[in-house]
């Protein structure tokens, strides 16, 4: 995004929601909030650093806590908060649910399958959502936004019913990709892509899908080579069109979200590049270096220049830029260089420190975000 949004993001139509609403919504963000600090607390004892563990699953926790629990809450409730009405909040309320359980560590595997559970619930009920705004309104965007759901809702599916998380992983991917890619086009809907661009956006999603098909299907290199060729693609899609190309020329809180934008599709190509050049046969540092530059790099760069605009939409309560913003992006970068350089280089030490430092940009920006919240507006000149 590179100009703020109210509540109504995402959702076409919807009605504003009201300010004294905003506090029932404050359970539902501390869900997803308590998901991304178990995440953070379970990939750093797979570092490994010795760190104590509620239970014996804990690492297992790490991929499942970050993109269902948590991304999948908040993003569920952004949706929710635009619809406006009271049914949607169902979906962000299960998946958090589903985080919790798998905090607590129910008898394994009971607190795998509930959260799984629980999790097809909440990403089944945000199709439901989608198909109604499709009905409604008809547009690439929100196509777009749908087919993100439903990949979210298959990866659920898959990973219910027992399926290894090496198999439900790029459906997670598929679904975060198609969900920025939506919101971008929303934002371009005033001035689309050309003929020749909206064709080569559908011949994007037409290949994310073939790397689905085949890895599901079994044939989990060729599928992740294929991933990996329409990740690079649609990261040369977002470069070419998407209107952080010209905002980055402009100063304040529009400059800092197109730069977390152009920053986290560069990341986003790195994460192509890994899988179509050098697919991993298995977990491992190669494995990791795709997927941190994916769900780190493309996915938290774009968390951090969106947050100014999806906080005060949610909680009713304006988050004035700082230039401080760019000290969490910084060191997420550069915690990102380090971590993924060194799973190359198969240099353990800098695996363990730039995934340590990647934890404290998070922490960071929370930090950060937090501080924004609760200072009056009047101590901060505009952006």
């Amino acid at each position: 995004m590179d100009a703020p949004r109210g509540p109504r993001a995402g959702v076409p139509g919807a009605p504003a929601a009201g300010r004294g609403l905003a506090w029932r919504r404050l359970p539902l963000l501390a869900l997803g909030m308590l998901a991304l600090l178990a995440a953070l607390w379970s990939g750093a004892t797979r570092l490994p650093f010795a760190l104590p563990q509620p239970h014996a699953g804990w690492p297992l926790l790490h991929g499942p806590l970050m993109v269902s629990a948590f991304l999948g809450t908040v993003i569920g409730l952004e949706r929710a908060v635009g619809l406006g009405a009271r049914w949607a909040y169902a979906a962000p309320l299960l998946t958090g649910l589903g985080g919790l359980a798998l905090i607590a560590g129910l008898p394994a595997p009971g607190a795998m399958g509930l959260a799984a559970a629980l999790a097809t619930g909440g990403s089944a009920l945000l199709v439901l959502l989608f198909a109604g705004v499709v009905a409604r309104q008809p547009a690439s965007f929100t196509v777009t936004l749908a087919a993100g759901a439903l990949a979210w809702l298959a990866g659920n599916a898959l990973w219910l019913a027992g399926q290894p998380l090496h198999t439900v992983v790029p459906w997670w991917i598929a679904f975060l990709a198609l969900t920025i890619a939506g919101e971008r086009l929303e934002l371009t809907r005033l001035q689309p892509p050309t003929r020749m661009g909206g064709r080569l956006f559908a011949a994007v999603a037409a290949l994310l899908g073939a790397g689905l098909a085949l890895g599901t299907a079994g044939w989990t290199q060729p599928g992740l080579r294929v991933l990996g060729a329409a990740l690079l693609a649609l990261a040369a899609w977002l470069l070419r069109y998407d209107i952080a190309r010209r905002t980055v020329r402009q100063r304040g809180l529009t400059r800092f979200m197109a730069v977390c934008l152009l920053g986290g599709y560069a990341w986003l190509a790195v994460a192509g590049l890994s899988l179509l050049l050098a697919p991993p046969a298995g977990p491992g540092l190669r494995y990791d270096a795709a997927l941190h530059a994916f769900f780190l790099g493309f996915v938290f760069a774009m968390i951090f220049g969106h947050a100014p605009v999806i906080f005060p939409a949610v909680l009713q309560r304006p988050m004035p830029y700082a230039p401080r913003f760019y000290a969490h992006l910084a060191l997420l970068h550069a915690s990102l260089l380090l971590r993924v350089g060194a799973d190359w280089a198969g240099w353990w030490p800098g695996r363990q420190w730039g995934g340590l430092l990647g934890v404290a940009a998070i922490a960071l920006f929370l930090a950060s975000t937090v501080a924004a919240l609760l200072t009056p507006r009047r101590a901060h000149p505009p952006g």
